[in-house]
């Protein structure tokens, strides 16, 4: 008894000690990145166009790219995951068809970003001929955040009781009726905070965008969604790997800006869910 108590306290402290080495190496690193980009923080940094010329270099293009990308893959994949989601869960039945779809979902949850570009390229980019156009962009990322919005969703469907199910149905609701009245509105917190850690990652890729053939280099506001664009993450890279300190400085600056629209969406969806929680109370 007293060895395993022993070990448990040997894995806390390992535990305690990892974390507190991963909390100093952020720190280091946002202090890099703040120390280096802050200075380029402006007005004409965020109203510029990319140039060559680091001084007048700025994230214009790429904000209402992200912008764009965003929405699109919004609108793709929250109705399809929450929908795909609620009729896995509540309108089938446990049996080998959905065995075998829960396990595919499980795996295509941890396939490499990478891989859903090159199924983007195949599929949206050659096959329906959509080229190198946010919409193609978009729906390789609503694939990707896919598995994580129905998984997330369909947890959120569980913890609702059964007992409000069967109150629902026993006082002559349809089933339709118990999951739209009921059921989703009591599941809708864990599943908004679902959505907005499923956006959050796709803002943050880079490689499915980069295997479609999203530009590094646009000098134009994109006006629909067949329009080239490009995005935050794919101007960081392109900065960050040209050798001058000036354009590393300014890749620096965009991440600051990345980092504050992941932190306000965060923060948003905290405030919705706790609205959410709220008003079931």
């Amino acid at each position: 008894m007293r060895s395993r108590h022993v070990k448990g306290g040997l894995a806390h402290g390992a535990f305690l000690l990892s974390a507190l080495v991963g909390i100093v190496v952020l720190g280091v690193l946002l202090y890099d990145i703040v120390r280096d980009g802050w200075p380029w923080l402006t007005w004409d940094f965020l109203e510029n166009f990319p140039s060559r010329f680091p001084a007048r270099a700025g994230i214009k293009s790429a904000l209402y790219g992200t912008a764009w990308s965003i929405v699109l893959t919004a609108l793709v994949a929250v109705p399809l995951g929450i929908g795909a989601a609620v009729y896995l869960e509540e309108f089938t039945k446990p049996n080998l068809i959905r065995r075998v779809i829960d396990i595919n979902i499980a795996n295509l949850a941890g396939v490499p970003s990478i891989v859903y570009g090159i199924l983007g390229l195949a599929i949206f980019v050659r096959f329906f001929m959509l080229g190198r156009s946010l919409l193609a962009g978009a729906l390789t990322m609503a694939l990707l955040i896919l598995p994580a919005i129905i998984i997330t969703t369909r947890e959120s469907l569980k913890a609702v009781p059964d007992s409000l199910r069967m109150a629902a149905l026993a006082l002559g609701a349809t089933k339709v009726q118990t999951v739209w009245a009921q059921i989703l509105p009591q599941a809708m917190p864990g599943i908004m905070t679902g959505i907005i850690l499923a956006l959050s990652r796709a803002i943050g890729e880079t490689a499915p965008l980069i295997m479609i053939g999203a530009l590094s280099f646009v000098a134009f506001i994109p006006s629909g969604p067949m329009d080239s664009f490009t995005v935050l993450p794919i101007q960081i890279f392109n900065w960050a790997s040209r050798p001058q300190d000036e354009f590393h400085q300014i890749a620096a600056a965009a991440i600051i800006v990345l980092l504050a629209i992941l932190l306000l969406s965060n923060g948003i969806a905290l405030y919705v869910r706790q609205k959410l929680q709220r008003r079931r109370q």
